[in-house]
């Protein structure tokens, strides 16, 4: 585990790791589960997202180039977001970073830039593994940047926790620093008229926004469930509206077969 950051080689990755490289010269992270044989799946809009944040969030991956070298690489279901990529255009040419689970409540807080490591316990690789393969043929719902985006993919892959609560912040780091930051700035400007110095400002305004980032942490959060893959789409609701539709309709034959 690095103590300044993640960054890793490539000789050092194992099956079953929550990967992530920055894009656009670090405004951004992606993040992936790395499943062997140099392939990862990872969590992006699929084809049919039409949303604002796809052009004004910088949460979001720019659309794939083909793959030269891997026949099956950009595989996907129609209309699912989880694609398997080679690594190479996973990283598209970036670093290799590797996301930290298990980490002390003081590690987490010296780690200023959010998604990067949890407190949270991951999974054996082959459950890990199993989920992320689940997911590429079962899809993971809609893509939402702040309440399920890529790190929220891979988070999920690597611990089966979810968020009981659909409103506010998912488990994505990154998604809760943009947040917690403005929002601290914003909570401490009252204080400039008791602490004049600039440096205390800029204390608390750090301090709040450390706070802010460790209490939605997954691993200290109280609104969070184990939850198994089989079982995803059922408790995120993805499957609510076909399934009533089915009631209705066996209903609606069942009655049918009685009238006559």
């Amino acid at each position: 585990m690095g103590l300044i950051c993640n960054r890793i080689e490539r000789h050092e990755i194992k099956p079953g790791d929550h990967l992530y490289t920055y894009r656009a010269v670090f405004t951004y992270s992606h993040h992936g589960i790395f499943v062997g044989g140099s392939k990862v799946v990872h969590f992006r809009p699929d084809r049919n997202f039409k949303s604002i944040t796809e052009t004004s969030s910088n949460f979001n991956d720019p659309p794939p180039t083909p793959c030269p070298t891997f026949p099956d690489c950009g595989f996907r279901q129609p209309n699912s977001g989880v694609v398997l990529s080679c690594l190479d255009c996973f990283l598209r040419n970036g670093s290799l970073y590797r996301f930290e689970y298990g980490v002390s409540p003081t590690l987490f807080l010296t780690r200023i830039r959010g998604g990067t490591c949890t407190t949270a316990l991951p999974d054996p690789p082959e459950t890990v593994i199993h989920r992320a393969m689940y997911l590429l043929q079962n899809g993971f719902g809609n893509y939402d940047v702040f309440q399920n985006n890529c790190e929220d993919f891979a988070m999920y892959c690597k611990t089966g926790l979810l968020i009981v609560e659909k409103q506010g912040v998912g488990r994505s780091g990154q998604a809760s620093s943009a947040i917690g930051a403005p929002l601290a700035a914003m909570l401490s400007s009252p204080l400039k008229l008791l602490m004049p110095s600039p440096v205390g400002i800029a204390t608390v305004t750090a301090g709040m926004y450390c706070v802010s980032r460790y209490a939605t942490d997954i691993g200290v959060r109280s609104d969070v469930i184990k939850v198994g893959v089989e079982d995803l789409a059922v408790n995120l609701g993805w499957n609510c509206s076909d399934a009533e539709e089915e009631e209705v309709v066996q209903d609606e034959n069942s009655t049918s077969l009685i009238t006559i």
